[in-house]
Order: structure tokens, then C-alpha cells, then sequence
């Protein structure tokens, strides 16, 4: 069979899930049977060097100002006809846009369009684009149940066209223990600390770390001796150390900014807290769980499917501190519970989340799609 094309299209390519998923596809996809090229509209940090270096081009268009910005469309088009893709492959808004434009204008077999988002708070607007896309695709990914629930409940659209495909997660190397140690130390961590940690972008809006804070300050009002490790960067970064220095817990809350190697921080941690106010799926949860860490997290969008409340860890509402603090401190009483949560994690991250699953699922979809419109050879 002579090699099926892709194209696939996104936003910006920085640090976030999306990036992380086509960075895994870029390293692991068979390339004596597929080729692989994609479209962005921003290159940010160092993840797009590292997907050159697996041999897959990446083409930054420029942003897009609204979802039909003609003259982007245009460079999007040019790369069309000279590469002239089997299947196109859109994802995010930005990223379906560019496919579903490009397949109206150009002679494209396959049209695959992706949910990546916890699209509870979409506007009608919104809605009626995903609406709009699905009547031009061929397929459309959902990356967790809970997306795929609003694929078949709002957008109208169910399997066989939809897929749901989990995302997959690399499996990291097991930090050294005598590393993860000097880390500590260099992080200010004593040896009897209770560390809770927390791994995303300082975006309050969406991340919520504030909840996790004011927990933590009710539970160190409490005697319990805590730290809270927080892996990541971000505009509200500023914001959440003056929350700190409000609750009067600075002294117990290390910010270790952004890391591109974020396993020796989970291992640093005894529990791992999620307060996100919507999430599609959680990725970080799954790092942590590869390092049998019990996980406290919030209810939302695909995360009860990632974390099997009172199995893997526990689920607390949206935005209540109080009730994150009373599953943390359930948790920080129960050594043996904490490992039991862990090694269920670890045996459902591994059985379900990893890369090697999702780059499979979804080179098996683009076989089916080729099959399909008659590409195979």
C-alpha cells in the first residue's frame, strides 16, 4: 500500500494536551505507511522541535482573528494542493476550521474532526459550528465519554461516525529515588511534610489552583502538616502567591514553574489534587497515576472517567475548598487507603491511557477511513 497522507490541523502548538497528543502520534505513528504533516497557527517553547526531530514537518500559518480569516485560509490551501492529504485531520476550534474550509475547497478524501474539549459552557454559536463541521466530516474524535455524550446529545451526531478515542499519555521512567530526594531538599520539603501537588497552567479561570489553596490553608489551620507543590507557569501566577500571602500560608506553598520533566515532581508528591472548573479529559491525571499517586479531583467533564471515585482516588464539586480539604485530609489519614488508590490507578492508567493505545486507535482509524474511500492500494 503506498503511504496514506495525513494532514492535521491545530491552534498553537506550546505545552498543552493537544500538543503533548501529536507529539506522541509524531513519535510513535508507522511511518512506512503513513506521512504526516501539520498545520498550526503558532509554534511556542520546545515542544515543536522536538516534533521536527521525529521527521514531521510543522507549517505555522499565523492565528486566526475569527474562525473564517480568509487570508489564513489561503496559506492553509496552498499547503493543501502541494501536499495534496489523503485525510485531513482538525482539531480544536482553529483546527477545525482550517480542515473542514480546506476539504470545501480543495479535493480531500477524509475529513476528521475532534472534540478535545469539557464543552459544557459552549455558546449556540459554538454549537452551531460543531453542528456545521459534523455535516462536512467523515468522522468525529471524541477524546473522553463526556465529549462524546455532547457529540451525540447537542451536535446530533452518533457512532459508527463517532469515535471515541481516550487520550493516550507516554509512560514516564521511574524517577531515581536519591534524585527525587535531593529534590526535595532543594525544594524546601522536610522530611515529615505531607506533600499535595498539582501539575497545569497557572489559569485561574479554567485551572483553579485558588481552590486548592484555600484548601490547604484550612487544612494547615488544622495542625496537618503540609506542603503544596505547584508544577507550572502561567498569567495568574502572580495572583495566586499574593492568595497565599493573604491566607498567611506562603512559607507552605512552593511554586516550581514550568518543567519540562514533570515526573520527579509528582514523585515528590503523596497526593496529587486536580480543582479544574472544566476539563475534557486530564492528562496530568494520568502522569500522576502512572506514579501511583491517589488522586483528590473535581467532578467535571471527563475526569469521572479518568478517576474512579473511590477506587483511584476521590471526586469532590467545583469550587468548594471545604470539600477538598475534607477528601484531602480523608486521604492524608489513611496510609493504607493512599496505596491502595495508587495501585489502582497505576493498573487503570497503564490498561487504558497509554500513548501506545491512542496512536494505535487512531492509525486504525485513518486505515478504516482509507479503506473506506478506496485509498488503500
Amino acid at each position: 500500500m503506498n503511504k496514506i497522507r495525513i494532514l492535521q490541523c491545530i491552534e498553537t502548538i506550546g505545552s498543552g494536551g493537544v500538543e503533548q497528543l501529536r507529539y506522541n502520534l509524531c513519535k510513535g505513528i508507522d511511518k512506512d505507511r503513513f506521512e504526516l504533516k501539520i498545520i498550526c497557527t503558532q509554534t511556542l517553547g520546545v515542544l515543536p522541535g522536538r516534533m521536527r526531530e521525529t521527521g514531521v514537518e510543522i507549517i505555522p500559518v499565523g492565528k486566526l482573528k475569527t474562525p473564517f480569516h480568509w487570508s489564513r485560509y489561503k496559506a492553509v490551501l496552498r499547503v493543501v494542493r502541494s501536499y495534496k492529504p489523503h485525510i485531513i485531520h482538525g482539531a480544536v476550534f482553529e483546527g477545525c476550521s482550517m480542515a473542514v474550509v480546506a476539504s470545501r475547497f480543495s479535493r480531500i478524501p477524509a475529513v476528521i474532526i475532534e472534540e478535545t474539549s469539557d464543552p459544557i459552557d459552549r455558546t449556540w454559536r459554538g454549537n452551531t459550528l460543531m453542528r456545521l463541521y459534523a455535516g462536512y466530516a467523515d468522522r468525529i474524535v471524541a477524546v473522553s465519554e463526556t465529549a462524546g455524550s455532547y457529540i451525540r446529545k447537542v451536535v446530533g451526531v452518533k457512532e459508527p461516525k463517532l469515535k471515541v478515542i481516550d487520550n493516550g499519555v507516554s509512560i514516564p521512567e521511574v524517577p531515581d529515588p536519591e534524585a527525587v530526594k535531593k529534590l526535595r531538599g532543594r525544594l524546601g520539603i522536610a522530611e515529615g511534610d505531607f506533600v499535595i501537588g498539582s501539575v497545569g497552567r497557572l489559569f485561574d479561570e479554567v485551572k483553579k489552583v485558588s481552590v486548592i489553596i484555600k484548601a490547604t490553608a484550612l487544612l494547615i489551620k488544622r495542625g496537618i502538616p503540609l506542603k503544596l507543590l505547584i508544577v507550572g507557569d502561567g498569567s495568574d501566577q502572580d495572583m495566586l502567591e499574593a492568595l497565599c500571602d493573604t491566607l498567611g500560608i506562603r512559607a507552605s506553598v512552593i511554586f516550581a514553574g514550568y518543567q519540562g520533566d514533570t515526573a520527579p515532581y509528582y514523585a515528590c508528591m503523596d497526593l496529587f489534587v486536580l480543582a479544574s472548573q472544566h476539563e475534557s479529559f486530564g492528562m496530568v491525571l494520568v502522569e500522576a497515576m502512572y506514579l501511583h499517586l491517589p488522586v483528590v479531583a473535581t467532578a467535571v467533564g471527563g475526569i469521572p472517567y479518568v478517576v474512579e471515585d473511590g477506587k483511584t482516588g476521590l471526586l469532590v464539586p467545583k469550587n468548594d475548598p471545604p470539600a477538598m480539604a475534607v477528601a484531602i485530609e480523608t486521604l492524608y489519614r489513611d496510609p493504607a487507603g493512599r496505596k491502595a488508590f495508587g495501585q489502582a490507578g497505576w493498573e487503570r492508567a497503564m490498561g487504558n491511557f497509554t500513548s501506545d493505545i491512542y496512536v494505535e486507535k487512531v492509525q486504525r482509524l485513518y486505515l478504516e477511513l482509507a479503506e473506506e474511500k478506496g485509498l488503500s492500494s
